[in-house]
């Protein structure tokens, strides 16, 4: 008879321990995979925080006024690239107008050189004539002499004029070019420029749109994500619920070895045995009900992100530029055309620069031909006044100083030529300062100004997209991470697969070993009282207290259950719960 109780114990003992051994090893995969599922959402929602700040360093940057303002001074820029042929024009006809000034000057300037050489020859035919006479042969000497010198300031004044002529056909002949150039090349040039600072500026508008849509998604996710987070609470709780009925396994093996339980026959241990059984297996069933909802709830808003990822996935090419429009930022448009905007100032630039050299040599060579004139009209004066003091000896001469008398005259007549070319030289000088102003304004910007303009555009648009370029990088890569870690928790989260297969077989074993039929231990209900006590306050739920309630009625001396333990109440807490 003790034998056979013996061998009941340890079957009973021997099925709990099987059970308990089989509920171990599900509750170990519960505790594993909501672990790690856990670890994997927390990731995803750091990649996503890191996805959100890249998004907002982006849209910061296209707020930037300074970019903004850039863009204005591209379009001012190209304004003034459109002015070149007006400018350059104007330039051309003021070279035109010096050049037609310069060439009325040399007029005046070749009749001085045909005076001079008639002044020679009669102060030469002075030298001859009074050759016998001594008191006229120093006088004739040191007048053709004068002569001399005034040939040579007159020759040096049409030495600068030449100069200055050949300066401004080269200047002419270039602008001629240039000015060609512009019809073909400016208007052209500076429509692409106009068109990229439009394409960047609508560029930057679709990718704060794409931005805003971007940051929808990412933040839907992360509200998805912490969702999922919250709803991991099924796996705390199933392994609670595991535990409970491991626990209850334990407690009827510690009550069959003590006193209470060494009283019973074999038949009430069966009975009470199978009521334990039951018990348990209603236990486990009401868990993987509970289990398959919730979990099947985590699985779909998991499989949901699937859709986001590939949709953010898509969005972020079209920021990164991936789908093939001109790197994303329109630069390499805008460079070509700002080198062939540079190349046109540089032009401009030369052609400022030649322009600048006629207008100075011009006002330079006025001056050399002031200070000419009054040099020329200094010798006039010396040849008239040596003329008259002859006329003067040759009247005193008489027949003998008549000859000398009449070439003095002429030289005194020819002498006064020289006044009427200078006087026609010095009215023409201030019309060739004012075409030499005309050639180069004082109110032209220059090219070098509208170069440095360029630049510095093209300089701040080249910053801006290469912050720009640099914060899309970042965006492409936790982008692409967030994609990675989301597609891992898509299988870290199937917790169907598998997990709820071992729970299930969890729940049939504990039925199948239960059977259909749930024993009577109501005679026993004193004596089972301390193990229903001590079961009883290992739940934590609603749903196991009824459920236990219902298989095993509460005796007279039962004690109160304790209160259900209080839900989290925010985030945190649950995010607390969901990693154990």
């Amino acid at each position: 008879m003790a034998h056979a109780l013996v061998s009941s114990n340890a079957v009973a003992y021997t099925s709990g321990r099987d059970i308990s051994q089989t509920l171990e090893s599900a509750r170990s995969q519960v505790e594993e995979r909501f672990l790690e599922g856990g670890t994997v959402l927390l990731s995803v929602m750091d990649v996503l925080n890191r996805l959100l700040n890249s998004l907002e360093s982006v849209t910061t940057t296209l707020d930037n006024k300074e970019a903004s303002d850039t863009s204005a001074d591209l379009r001012a820029t190209v304004e003034s690239l459109m002015a070149l042929p007006v400018t350059e024009e104007n330039r051309q006809q003021a070279l035109v107008s010096l050049a037609h000034t310069g060439k009325e000057l040399r007029k005046h300037v070749a009749d001085m050189q045909e005076t001079m050489r008639y002044l020679r020859t009669f102060a030469v035919t002075v030298k001859i004539t009074g050759a016998g006479l001594a008191e006229f042969a120093g006088f004739a000497q040191e007048i053709l002499e004068r002569i001399y010198s005034g040939t040579d300031e007159v020759n040096r004044f049409a030495t600068h004029l030449d100069s200055l002529d050949k300066e401004v056909k080269l200047a002419a002949s270039f602008g001629a070019s240039v000015s060609t150039g512009y019809a073909d090349t400016v208007p052209a040039v500076a429509g692409a420029l106009r068109d990229d600072a439009a394409k960047i500026a609508g560029h930057r508008k679709d990718l704060g749109v794409i931005a805003r849509e971007v940051g929808a998604i990412a933040r839907a996710v992360q509200g998805k994500v912490a969702s999922t987070l919250s709803a991991l609470q099924i796996g705390d709780i199933t392994r609670q619920r595991i535990e409970h009925v491991q626990a209850t396994f334990s407690l009827l093996e510690d009550f069959f070895a003590g006193e209470d339980g060494a009283r019973l026959d074999a038949g009430a241990r069966q009975r009470l045995q199978n009521v334990i059984h039951h018990l348990t297996a209603a236990q486990m069933s009401d868990m993987c009900v509970n289990f398959q909802r919730d979990s099947e709830n985590v699985v779909k808003t998991i499989a949901s992100f699937d859709r986001d990822m590939r949709e953010l996935l898509k969005l972020r090419d079209q920021m990164s530029g991936e789908s093939g429009e001109a790197g994303g930022n329109f630069m390499r448009a805008l460079e070509s055309s700002v080198s062939a905007a540079h190349e046109i100032v540089k032009q401009v630039d030369t052609a400022s620069r030649q322009a600048d050299q006629v207008s100075q040599s011009t006002i330079g060579t006025a001056a050399k031909l002031s200070e000419a004139i009054g040099n020329i009209r200094a010798v006039k004066t010396d040849i008239h006044y040596m003329a008259l003091n002859t006329n003067l000896r040759c009247s005193r001469l008489g027949e003998e100083g008549r000859s000398i008398n009449v070439v003095t005259a002429e030289l005194r007549i020819f002498a006064g030529k020289l006044d009427d070319s200078a006087d026609a030289i010095v009215n023409g000088l201030p019309t060739l300062e004012a075409a030499a102003g005309r050639v180069a304004p004082a109110t032209d910007a220059g090219a070098g100004n509208l170069g440095e303009s360029l630049t510095s555009a093209v300089g701040n648009i080249r910053s801006a997209a290469n912050v720009m370029e640099n914060e899309l990088k970042v965006l492409a890569e936790n982008g692409r991470e967030v994609a990675t870690k989301i597609s891992l928790l898509i299988g870290k989260l199937d917790f169907q697969h598998n997990l709820g297969e071992v729970l299930a077989g969890c729940a049939d074993m504990l039925e199948g070993v239960a059977g259909t039929d749930v024993a009577d231990i109501s005679d026993l209900a004193e004596t089972i009282a301390p193990l229903d006590r001590k079961i009883f306050k290992h739940y934590t739920m609603v749903q196991e207290r009824s459920i236990h309630r219902g298989i095993i009625p509460a005796s007279e001396d039962s004690t109160s259950a304790p209160a259900e333990t209080a839900k989290a109440e925010n985030d945190e807490d649950l995010f607390a719960d969901a990693l154990f």
